[in-house]
């Protein structure tokens, strides 16, 4: 299995516009971070956790190919605002695309993209089928076999994604107990970093390097960095041996 890492940022991207921190004048490629995503592949099947407002862009850099369905998160704008996308897919290859989610986030993508789904929707919208997710079943898509990780960002309950040995937890602040247990003996995980001043809704540096120990993956990805956390080369240095920073781009197998 093949993770490729879409997006790295947070809701801002880095950099951010009109700063002139040193995260966002830094001539690094690894320190320019598109809105968090990331791409799954396995036997020549993909798809894609996550639509935020670089999907397009993000598509593009990855060739562009073939994606079998969409997982979303949460229905925060940087992660469901490049939904409407989807639709060179729909005209290629002549499928519906399906996005599954919890309840209340197929309910915000209704809402949100009435347009899509209106009884007599206007000649060339997307195709989406909205799945919703609405416990801990399983799910099989594209000949991958998802379980669904009950997260909590703040106060809000939202999804993190175990595929194979790999899971993906981005915008997490807590886990409850039972959801530990679905993150047991893996490979890689990935997990948001986003910050070392305290946030109410996402981990610090130093909380998620706490919660990737306890977790005990045999290599953690952070992701989901702010500009203030700094430059990758600076901050990358505090990591334990076993604990790395994803960029955009970067490409785990797994």
């Amino acid at each position: 299995m093949k993770i490729t890492f879409l997006g790295t940022g947070t809701s801002q991207g880095i950099p951010v516009i009109g700063c002139e921190c040193e995260t966002c004048l830094s001539d690094n490629s690894q320190d320019r971070r598109l809105r968090t995503a990331c791409m799954v592949e396995k036997d020549g099947r993909r798809i894609v956790i996550d639509v935020g407002p670089d999907f397009r862009q993000q598509m593009l850099s990855a060739g562009g190919k073939r994606i079998e369905g969409v997982l979303i998160t949460h229905e925060h704008n940087d992660h469901v605002a490049g939904l409407d996308d989807v639709r060179p897919f729909n005209f290629k290859y002549e499928m519906d695309m399906p996005v599954y989610g919890l309840p209340r986030v197929i309910k915000h993508l209704e809402q949100r993209y009435s347009y899509i789904f209106a009884k007599d929707p206007y000649p060339g919208v997307p195709v989406v089928k909205l799945i919703p997710i609405e416990g801990s079943e399983h799910i099989l898509l594209g000949g991958m076999e998802v379980i669904p990780i009950h997260i909590i960002h703040g106060k809000l309950p939202i999804l993190g994604y175990r595929i194979g040995d790999f899971a993906y937890l981005t915008d997490v602040k807590t886990i409850p107990e039972k959801e530990m247990k679905k993150l047991d003996h893996l490979d890689v995980l990935v997990l948001s970093a986003l910050r070392d001043k305290p946030h109410h809704s996402h981990l610090t540096l130093d909380e998620a390097k706490a919660l990737a120990a306890h977790i005990g993956a045999k290599k953690t990805y952070f992701t989901h960095f702010s500009h203030w956390l700094g430059p990758v080369e600076r901050f990358k240095s505090r990591l334990p041996a076993n604990v790395f920073p994803a960029y955009d781009g970067l490409v785990v197998d797994c």
